[in-house]
């Protein structure tokens, strides 16, 4: 199976790790970052597939990074994961591209179906420019 790099963005640092190795244990590629500011730089050094994003986080949120992030790096498929979004913030994040919007908690086997779909998505897109 081919690896998929993931980017796990929350400030939530228990959270975050245990979503890391739970994710590793599914052989997808992870890398860490606790807040929106950490992420972009990680972003700049090497481009993830997969960005599962937090909304809310202190300095830089999860809009604000999904905006950059689709700006510079239109390839990169964002999945939104909040435990504290509106319908607003959903609306918001759809339409600045988000693959997807999921809250938390949500099941482990449905989102890494979700990184999967979004990998495919990616792949797609590349496959046809």
């Amino acid at each position: 199976m081919e690896q998929i790099n993931v980017l796990l963005v929350d400030d939530e640092d228990e959270f975050v790790k245990s979503l890391s190795e739970r994710m590793q244990m599914r052989d997808l590629e992870t890398d860490v970052a606790s807040n929106g500011e950490q992420a972009l730089k990680l972003v700049d050094k090497e481009v993830p597939d997969v960005m599962v994003l937090d909304l809310k986080m202190p300095g830089i949120d999860g809009l604000e990074v999904l905006r950059r992030v689709r700006k510079t790096y239109p390839d990169v498929q964002v999945i939104m994961l909040t435990g504290h979004g509106s319908e607003k913030d959903e609306k918001e994040a759809r339409r600045l591209g988000a693959f997807e919007y999921l809250q938390k908690p949500t099941e482990m086997d449905k989102l890494v179906e979700t990184i999967k779909k979004a990998h495919k998505y990616k792949k797609k897109i590349e496959d046809t420019t």
